[in-house]
């Protein structure tokens, strides 16, 4: 297979879609060999198809981007694709890391396209495990991740533990909290909530809806092959989005 060999790994189907085309058409020679829709699809793809080039979510459930690369055993070159222009974005500018920004535009593509260009044909690698350090800096730490939630209930203010909460869920304006003693709302939107809570402790089932993993009691998959999710202490089930299927397909 002539010309070079990449792999996109993104939570988002449509976002990846997007991203399939407009390389495409900024990088006609560049053989795209998988899409992966998380992070542990992801993993196996680089590590079995040995890329040249991985276009790589930083913001997804469960593994994210970053924990992802610290798993990388194969030489490869990183592009990261982000919604989020913060602190982390100079540290990779710093480093012999790519970025793009949500939604990505083709002017910005082929710029990253021409320094991937030049970087392959130079045969000048990207050091991984200078990358992990780099990433190990920057990475979130646990004691980071939200430990309480403001919420208001009526007229009042409440400090609810973040573990005594058994799913959030975005209505019109409001993220609604849901714990055993009631149900509260904040302003926080779902993919902020993403970003500050712990992956292995809260899971995204859907676009807008996160639940916490240990009050999982069943996930339940019907006909056509869709899981919904039943929750301890809680009557209604839950719609799981394809794209968070995988968080069930093992248990």
């Amino acid at each position: 297979m002539d010309g070079p060999k990449a792999v996109l790994v993104d939570d988002e189907p449509n976002l990846l879609a997007s991203l399939v085309r407009e390389l495409e058409q900024a990088w006609p020679e560049l053989n795209i060999l998988a899409v992966a829709a998380n992070s542990r699809e992801g993993l196996e793809c680089i590590e079995y198809l040995k890329p040249d080039v991985v276009f790589l979510d930083i913001k997804m459930p469960g593994m994210s981007g970053l924990q992802l690369v610290e798993k990388i055993s194969v030489p490869t070159f990183i592009v990261f694709v982000t919604a989020y222009d913060d602190y982390a974005i100079q540290a990779f500018e710093a480093s012999a890391v790519d970025y793009l920004l949500k939604p990505v535009t083709q002017a910005r593509l082929r710029i990253t396209v021409e320094r991937l260009k030049e970087r392959i044909n130079s045969n000048t690698g990207q050091d991984l495990e200078v990358l992990k350090c780099i990433l190990a800096k920057i990475h979130p730490s646990e004691e980071n991740h939200l430990q309480w939630i403001r919420a208001g209930q009526g007229d009042s203010v409440q400090l609810i533990p973040v573990d005594s909460i058994n799913f959030f869920q975005s209505g019109h304006k409001y993220t609604s909290v849901f714990t055993d003693d009631g149900e509260y709302v904040i302003r926080t939107t779902i993919m902020d909530l993403v970003r500050r809570l712990d992956p292995q402790a809260f899971w995204q089932i859907h676009r807008g809806t996160i639940i916490s993993a240990k009050c999982v009691v069943r996930a339940v998959k019907d006909f056509r092959g869709r899981y919904s999710v039943q929750l301890c202490g809680r009557k209604e089930r839950l719609k799981v989005s394809q794209s968070y299927a995988y968080h069930f397909r093992q248990m």
